[in-house]
Order: structure tokens, then sequence, then C-alpha cells
């Protein structure tokens, strides 16, 4: 019988993580009994912690034809947006999702994974949503590159490529992939765009990663969060893939 070993390569660590924006979505269905009270039970346990508080509001529109033509519009409160006072956390507690934010400076995966597990954990035991019906993990990542640039293929391997009949230089563009990861059954979804530099000496190139998994999701807590570690792999692979070497001299 043969013996294989494998070696899992340990995540690159970043000192100068270009990440602007981390984010855990998870959609729920929760029981018809539970309301915008129960929501505000979940808050009033973390309000120590995250004391600015607002109102997630839904807006609804209707149209009306025939003799009497019309609209008429209302809002009805889903939710609560809260978040620490220095604005870097932000947790969102709705009827329909639980969601958590950690803005720039990002410190690492770890903290922000155990963060969210613990408002989670809260989150649920007050709500005991009756299915999980998305889950997703999006990373917003801002590379800053200085001009001149000769060619994007030195920062990026993927970009979008223009003609060569065409004439080379860009002032803007935005690009969208959708990519099925077959092994877990996730979508990764990656936006790339240029948007306004810190400096004018520099390119700013948003890479947005975007993994979410729709269906069956195992809703105990070793399942939920297995799932998550394994999409955060993914999203390290995609990230890797997508830049070169140039820009992690640059972030390290």
């Amino acid at each position: 019988m043969q013996l294989t070993i494998v070696i899992m390569q340990a995540p690159k660590h970043y000192s100068h993580a270009p990440i602007t924006e981390a984010l855990i979505d998870i959609q729920v269905k929760l029981p018809p009994e539970v309301k915008l009270d129960n929501l505000a039970q979940v808050y009033s346990s973390i309000q120590a912690e995250y004391p600015q508080r607002e109102e997630v509001l839904l807006f609804q529109g209707q149209m009306m034809a025939g003799a009497s033509v019309g609209a008429t519009a209302s809002q009805s409160p889903i939710g609560y947006i809260a978040s620490r006072g220095d604005q870097k956390q932000i947790l969102q507690l709705r009827l329909d999702a639980f969601a958590f934010s950690r803005l720039a400076p990002y410190d690492c995966w770890e903290n922000f994974r155990d963060e969210a597990k613990r408002l989670w954990n809260i989150y649920q035991s007050v709500t005991h949503p009756e299915a999980i019906v998305r889950l997703a993990l999006r990373y917003i990542n801002r590379l800053d590159i200085p001009l001149p640039i000769g060619d994007l293929k030195e920062y990026l391997r993927t970009f979008p490529e223009v003609s060569p009949d065409l004439p080379q230089g860009l002032s803007g563009y935005f690009m969208q992939l959708q990519i099925p990861q077959e092994n877990l059954g996730t979508m990764l979804v990656i936006n790339q765009a240029i948007v306004p530099p810190p400096t004018p000496d520099f390119v700013s190139i948003i890479l947005d990663l975007d993994l979410f998994l729709e269906g069956y999701i195992p809703p105990d807590e070793i399942g939920l969060w297995h799932i998550l570690e394994q999409m955060h792999e993914q999203k390290n692979i995609a990230f890797e893939a997508c830049i070169t070497e140039r820009i992690r001299e640059s972030i390290n």
C-alpha cells in the first residue's frame, strides 16, 4: 500500500494587504414569528461594543394603470446596521440575513472569522433560522500601481485584453467574470475596474472577489464554518492567481 502525504502550503500574509473590505453574508429563512423586536434583542446584547445603530429599510413601489394612473411607495424596517465607534466593523441584523464587514486596515482571517462567528452565534440563538439559503464571502482589494505603467501584464494575470489593432491606452474599464468552483459548488465572481487613485501618481484597480454558495447549506455551526473556511482558501487561491510578483512585492 502506498502512502500519499499532501503538504498544504501556508497562506501568504501580506504586511500591506490591499483589502478595503471583507464581508461574510449569511442569508436565512427565519420562523414567521421572528419580528423586529427579536433583532432589537440581539442588538441589545452587543450594544456596548457596537454603539451606533441605524434602521435598515425595505422600499416597495407599485405602479397603477387603467382609469387611475399613478404610483405608490412605502418603506418598512427589516433590521438594523450596527457599527463600532471607529466605523471599521459593521454588523447587519436583518429579517432575511446576517452580515459582518471589516474595513481597512484588515488584520487577519482568524480575527475576522472569530468575531463574525461570535456575533452569528448571538443572532442564531435568538432568531433560530429555519434554513440558510445563501452563503457568501467577499473581499474587495484596491491595488495601487505607480505610474507610468508599461503593460498591465506586469501586475495582473487576469485583466481585459485589448485587440492589438486598437489603441492600448485605457482611461477606465469594468470587467466581470463568473467562474464556477466545482469542488465546493460555489460561484466565484471577479469584478475588476479602475477607480480614483489616492494620489495622481498612481492608477488604482479594484479586484473584487465574491464567492457564494446557494442551495443546501448545513445549518449546524461546525458545517457552516467549515464551508466558510474552504471558501476562504478558495479566495486566497483566486487572489494569488490574479496578481503577479510585482504586486506581491508592493504589498509584502
